[in-house]
């Protein structure tokens, strides 16, 4: 009997050493955290609780040497959103030690066109996430094995192109 292919979230469960994460939207606000944007955008102090969870499970994977890092493609003007994650998200996150890196193609060709947002565990495992014209989620599609070293090349041109996002 074949083994059922692994959901996003036993990747979540199950890496040993990695974990990396491609952004690609200027908008995520219709995907998680809808009440801290909404306060962002009213002008109201971070939620105290906000992305708490997420630090924690961060925290977890950290402390265990494992890390989690991601590359976000923007451009400028950044967007609303995209303002709200990278000055209360990522710096949150950031308490939690995960890495990002910022891929502006303002003034040039992005080299990532029509790749998905997707998430890579140890090189191993892949799952493109799926989000409709108004960036909602509408769920990941974990990758057939034979399809990861495309993300792998992603990820590296990513990286490649990127700068360091630092406060």
């Amino acid at each position: 009997m074949a083994s059922a292919s692994p959901t996003l979230g036993d990747l979540f469960d199950s890496f040993e050493r990695e974990v990396f994460r491609l952004e690609t939207l200027d908008d995520y606000s219709r995907s998680g955290n809808t009440d801290a944007y909404r306060a962002f955008m009213a002008g109201d102090g971070q939620p105290e609780d906000y992305n708490a969870h997420w630090v924690e499970e961060l925290r977890t994977h950290t402390g265990r040497g494992k890390r989690d890092y991601r590359v976000h493609v923007l451009t400028r003007p950044l967007t609303d959103y995209l303002r709200f994650e990278l000055g209360r998200g990522y710096r949150k996150n950031m308490t939690g030690e995960e890495e990002f890196f910022i891929l502006d193609v303002t003034n040039r060709a992005n080299p990532l066109e029509g790749v998905p947002d997707f998430w890579l565990f140890d090189s191993e495992h892949a799952a493109a996430m799926r989000y409709d014209d108004r960036g909602a989620f509408l769920g990941a599609a974990v990758a057939p094995p034979g399809e990861v070293a495309d993300f792998i090349g992603h990820r590296d041109k990513a990286l490649a192109h990127a700068e360091p996002f630092t406060i």
